[in-house]
């Protein structure tokens, strides 16, 4: 039996005939969606495209939107790479929460739980609008991700600090060898002026 040729990665403009077929398909709004393709992870299994998964990023939160597949009975199959994938983002960005509204069992199996108020509050305005119950997953605690934060802005700084440290003193370094250079062209003119004159010198007499 051949192993399909799978790739799971970020949509490309080339994605997005087939990403419009199948958001059809599901009923979705595509024409926006359309204007959004960027946000979309697939799946693409020997060339077709098998599923799709929106990831929208705002500070510090990530909503998770938009699922479609090319095949409902292989729909858990392709949300387990995307979920992978979407995983693997959210850790990338830093990301506090994850929020969604699907309805999918699977996802309840990935930990995702409905938010209650005190959590509610801290959905992000442009992730509203939409009717249906939101759940959550907290992915690390927000105390420790400031922290995070903290620490990566202030070795960020030092990095910072270090590389001006070090473009200075290769500034320093090569003003030193331009002035070199440029007492050295200087020597060799007056050297060539004094053996020139010298030459006609002898010339002459």
């Amino acid at each position: 039996m051949t192993t399909p040729n799978q790739q799971v990665r970020r949509a490309t403009i080339d994605d997005l005939p087939k990403l419009i077929a199948l958001w059809q398909q599901e009923g979705l709004p595509w024409e926006a969606l359309e204007k959004r393709f960027k946000e979309f992870q697939v799946v693409e299994v020997d060339g077709e495209l098998a599923g799709g998964l929106g990831l929208e990023v705002v500070g510090r939160d990530g909503r998770l939107h938009s699922e479609a597949f090319a095949y409902p009975e292989l729909a858990d199959a392709v949300r387990e790479l995307l979920w992978e994938r979407a995983q693997t983002l959210a850790k990338n960005h830093g990301l506090v929460r994850l929020w969604g509204q699907f309805t999918a069992p699977y996802w309840n199996r990935c930990g995702f739980d409905y938010a209650p108020t005190e959590i509610l509050a801290k959905l992000p305005p442009s992730f509203t609008g939409d009717p249906q119950p939101w759940r959550h997953l907290q992915l690390r605690d927000e105390a420790s991700a400031s922290v995070s934060f903290e620490k990566e802005f202030a070795m960020f700084k030092e990095m910072e600090k270090a590389r001006t440290a070090r473009i200075y003193q290769q500034a320093k370094v090569l003003r030193i060898l331009a002035g070199v250079i440029i007492l050295a062209v200087c020597g060799l003119l007056v050297f060539w002026v004094l053996a020139w004159m010298k030459a006609r010198h002898q010339i002459s007499r």
